[in-house]
């Protein structure tokens, strides 16, 4: 939802979001009381792309619902408990 600006008389700025079929011209200032106008600014756009929007929204539905994990990790394989080699000359080698 976009955010815009006001100022009211007593010089009080303040940001309000609003849909944008129902932006007033002017609203009250919540300092004083007062009719504020709405500014003129630039749009208050972001630069982040979808991908980074998916990831806040995975992190904001984890934080109360966290996803259930079944087996290991992503990318790890498992390795044998001993270590095979292939090399005669480690067959020298004390073993623990």
């Amino acid at each position: 939802m976009p955010r815009y600006d006001f100022r009211c008389g007593c010089s009080a700025e303040f940001t309000a979001t609003y849909p944008m079929s129902a932006v007033p011209e002017v609203a009250d200032c919540p300092r004083c009381g007062e009719r504020a106008r709405r500014r003129l600014t630039a749009p208050h756009l972001s630069r982040t792309g979808s991908a980074a929007f998916g990831l806040i929204d995975r992190a904001a539905r984890s934080a109360h619902e966290p996803e259930v994990v079944s087996g290991s990790l992503p990318g790890r394989r498992r390795r044998p408990g001993t270590p095979v080699t292939s090399n005669p000359l480690h067959a020298k080698l004390p073993r623990t």
